[in-house]
């Protein structure tokens, strides 16, 4: 590992580690929702003044896009942060905690967007060593409603001139691995997250009378049985579908028989196949057992973000790399793909790249029993920005200089 170059990647990291956790407590404290983040922008913008990259605000979103050209024209990598929070009450043992009521950096975008800053200071003092250029991708609205698809359509992509020819994006994580330790897979590396609602409609009536109503309650009950049974007996085991019910809403008094009962559910696939086919399975299900009992079911479908697929060349670059810089106990093979979902997935969609995890577990905590991203309690360690950076920059100096 000592004669690696990129290992001095790390040692630089650590020179600039006190400033990117101050920017990291910085946005800890004052974290945005959605796709309007002008604390955030002016943020990051303050941080990469200096750097000699070509800057370029969103039209329709907080975004920024910077690049930085090498001396040499060539290819362009693109790598991404994304910026947002969540409406969380922060409930952890941060000693910089929100100072907004209700939202909370819960899934550790403080440290996505800090890193990034880090990744362009880094890849900034060796430009000479860049083959071509790198896209450095700040991004809102990735806990929805999406930001990442929005930046493509602005030409975050071409940012450099012609298409990127490669991506990456890092997400921490407040449990499963030890603070610095990297983490992915080829292939499928998190799902395809759907939202079904669906509402029964029969007639009401009295709870003593049922005979005289149309009951939507049963109906959606024996709805809820079967979607499990048509989940696992309609696919594959190996290719899996999860469906969830989330909410369940119906009638009004105990002795009342309403009109319509509502679910809402979360469906999570893992292949676009099988993405591409559960709408029609759940959706001819539910209609069908609605109309065997006289009444209607209406399906509302909104696909979410698809499957997050790294490509298989990359995944092994972020697994070289991250060895490289960390030495062979600080890269682990993820064993499956994780059931959340990223909009990253629409990146992945367009070029080849790999999404990869960075453990941030926070000090004296086990892993396995840490809160988890998106908990009130979820507590990153800021150790990780001391590897997070270094990766990065790795990731794009190793793949320009193998165009």
């Amino acid at each position: 590992m000592s004669g690696s170059p990129l290992v001095t990647l790390l040692q630089d990291n650590a020179e600039i580690l006190p400033d990117l956790v101050a920017l990291r407590n910085q946005l800890h404290r004052h974290p945005e929702l959605g796709l309007d983040l002008p604390l955030t922008q002016a943020a990051v913008l303050a941080a990469l003044a200096g750097l000699d990259l070509e800057i370029v605000k969103g039209r329709g979103l907080s975004s920024v896009v910077a690049v930085l050209r090498g001396p040499t024209p060539g290819p362009s990598v693109l790598l991404r942060g994304d910026m947002d929070a969540l409406p969380v009450t922060e409930d952890s043992s941060e000693q910089f905690p929100s100072e907004i009521p209700g939202v909370m950096h819960a899934c550790g975008h403080d440290l996505h967007t800090a890193g990034l800053v880090g990744a362009a200071r880094l890849l900034a003092a060796r430009r000479t060593e860049i083959a071509g250029s790198v896209v450095f991708m700040f991004q809102p609205g990735e806990e929805g409603p999406g930001g990442a698809q929005p930046m493509i359509e602005e030409g975050v992509l071409q940012a450099a001139g012609d298409q990127v020819v490669a991506a990456y994006g890092l997400h921490v994580v407040s449990s499963m691995y030890a603070s610095g330790t990297v983490s992915t897979r080829p292939g499928t590396v998190l799902a395809a997250s759907d939202t079904m609602t669906l509402t029964v409609t029969g007639r009401g009536g009295h709870g003593s009378m049922p005979h005289l109503a149309a009951d939507p309650t049963t109906v959606i009950a024996e709805i809820i049985l079967a979607l499990q049974s048509a989940v696992t007996r309609q696919f594959d085991a190996f290719d899996p579908v999860v469906l969830s019910v989330g909410t369940l809403r119906a009638g009004s008094a105990s002795n009342v028989i309403p009109d319509t009962a509502v679910l809402e559910a979360s469906i999570r696939t893992f292949t676009e196949s099988t993405h591409a086919r559960v709408r029609e399975v759940l959706t001819r299900l539910c209609e069908g057992i609605a109309a065997a009992h006289g009444l209607t079911a209406t399906v509302d479908y909104l696909r979410g973000y698809p499957v997050t697929i790294n490509d298989a060349d990359e995944a092994a670059r972020v697994a070289h790399v991250a060895t490289e810089i960390l030495g062979p106990d600080g890269y682990v093979t993820a064993p499956q793909p994780v059931p959340g979902s990223e909009d990253f997935s629409y990146v992945l969609s367009e070029v080849p790249g790999a999404f990869f995890w960075l453990g941030a577990t926070a000090t004296g905590i086990d892993p396995r029993t840490a809160a988890f991203n998106h908990s009130p309690q979820a507590t990153f360690n800021s150790s990780a920005l001391g590897v997070g950076p270094a990766v990065l920059a790795g990731l794009a100096l190793d793949r320009l200089a193998r165009s």
